[in-house]
């Protein structure tokens, strides 16, 4: 669906995200310029069951220096900031993908868990970028700081990314350097931490990313791909249970949610 001026209108011949995504980005300006009837929606997180979401990380400076921070073996995190091949991981599916007014997760079993505010690129089976979003890629960071090798269960659990409100498309976006991304985390009635930073810190180019992605991987409805994180909070801040985190991405909106702990087995606890 299309979003103008708070209505929402059908796009002709696309049921699904997964549709626009096997289209070429000038089929793309085609069919959203010639929007259908006005139709009505729930509001979801842009993402369709057949598609994947990636993330990539150490790609900015702040992210290699928090990383650096944390880990017991800190050297690792250097050599993927300076290296040629960036560090890329599957980080979920429709099924485990929140969007904005809905709840992120906090593993019980995590000491410390922050958000990581970025922007998230969507990408054709044609290796093109059609179209920006914002991701929060929550991270249970004392996991991730014991090893390494623990990232997928830092990164990947019930609630630990959140994607939205919506995808704009790439030829709305501003620049990189005036896509500013901001974000904060409230606890109660204070501002508990805050920071900004724009896409144009990122280390590598998103074509970049976008071509290591590909190889050697078959997308036929496209990917999704958060391209990391330039702001990280302190040592000192850890998401807990009540708090609200919002993240602004200038061009492209703002993604708002509440934070619940994740228990060791949610669907029994359910």
């Amino acid at each position: 669906m299309i979003l103008s001026a708070g209505k929402y209108y059908a796009i002709p011949g696309i049921t699904s995200l997964a549709d626009l995504q096997k289209l070429r980005l000038s089929e793309i300006k085609t069919s959203v310029a010639h929007r259908g009837l006005e139709t009505t929606g729930e509001l979801v997180a842009p993402i369709a069951p057949e598609i994947e979401l990636w993330g990539a990380g150490v790609t900015y400076l702040r992210s290699r220096d928090a990383r650096k921070e944390e880990s017991g073996v800190p050297d690792v995190y250097q050599r993927v900031y300076e290296a040629a091949r960036p560090e890329l991981f599957y980080k979920g599916n429709a099924s485990r993908t929140r969007t904005t007014d809905q709840s992120i997760g906090i593993r019980f079993d995590s000491s410390a868990s922050v958000p990581e505010p970025e922007v998230a690129i969507f990408i054709n089976r044609f290796q093109e970028i059609i179209g920006y979003s914002i991701c929060n890629d929550v991270t249970a960071r004392s996991i991730e700081g014991e090893n390494p090798l623990y990232l997928s269960q830092a990164k990947i659990y019930v609630g630990s990314t959140s994607l939205g409100p919506a995808i704009t498309p790439a030829w709305l976006v501003p620049t990189a350097e005036a896509m500013t991304i901001s974000a904060k985390i409230i606890r109660g009635d204070h501002e508990i931490w805050s920071a900004q930073t724009s896409l144009a810190a990122l280390n590598r180019t998103l074509e970049d990313l976008v071509s290591y992605l590909f190889r050697c991987q078959d997308f036929p409805y496209g990917a999704i791909l958060s391209t990391g994180t330039g702001i990280i909070p302190p040592l000192e801040i850890s998401l807990e249970e009540g708090d609200s985190v919002e993240i602004t991405v200038e061009g492209i909106g703002t993604l708002r949610n509440s934070v619940a702990t994740i228990p060791e087995n949610p669907q029994i606890s359910q």
